[in-house]
């Protein structure tokens, strides 16, 4: 297991629409620190340091959060973004027990080229997204799935998904992830025999 980063904030005294509206102005970005106990911390970062820390670890890695020298391990639980801008406006820090399971929504990728879509297939997908759960350092940042052998009609269900030891897809009933489907040229191919039977009709 890789070593975990740690991420110095400041603990913030002003609070409310104004106060935060002069950090964002001074280039900082507001923030809480939501701790497994209950207790929260109102904080304040940078924006080019915690836009690196997010390029890192996403929503899915724990790192540790430096509140003014003491260290708590957590995960990013919400980052709002401005509604026009391309801006920080407030973040969620999650404190996190690394003993109990949490529940994360994490992206599904697909590698590979499918040979149902060589063969005039079309690949569709349903699910860009699932929300699985398990202890905070056995989360993936993604999950990959492989559509290299995949023929047309075959399809990947949830529960089919390749996940760390310890970490489950959260679901009811099974469902769908992608499939492939025939083609227009794959499902509509006629002999010329065929085609001349219906025009005789």
């Amino acid at each position: 297991m890789s070593e975990r980063i740690t991420y110095p904030v400041k603990k913030r005294e002003g609070l409310g629409k104004g106060a935060n509206r002069r950090l964002r102005e001074n280039g900082l970005i507001p923030g809480i620190f939501y701790s497994p106990t209950g207790e929260n911390i109102p904080v304040e970062t940078e924006v080019l340091p915690f836009a690196k820390l997010y390029k890192s670890v996403g929503k899915t890695t724990v790192f540790n959060l430096d509140i003014e020298g003491e260290s708590k391990p957590c995960m990013l639980w919400k980052v709002e973004m401005h509604p026009f801008k391309s801006r920080v406006q407030h973040i969620d820090f999650y404190g996190v027990d690394l003993d109990k399971e949490v529940s994360v929504k994490v992206e599904i990728k697909q590698v590979g080229a499918s040979k149902g879509v060589k063969a005039g297939g079309r690949l569709e997908d349903y699910r860009d997204t699932v929300t699985i759960v398990g202890k905070p350092e056995l989360l993936p940042p993604f999950i990959t799935v492989d559509v290299t052998e995949m023929q047309i009609e075959d399809a990947v269900f949830a529960s089919a998904l390749q996940l760390p030891e310890g970490v489950r897809v959260v679901y009811d009933n099974d469902f769908v992830i992608l499939r492939v489907v025939p083609g227009r040229s794959s499902a509509a191919e006629e002999t010329p025999e065929e085609t001349g039977k219906k025009k005789k009709k």
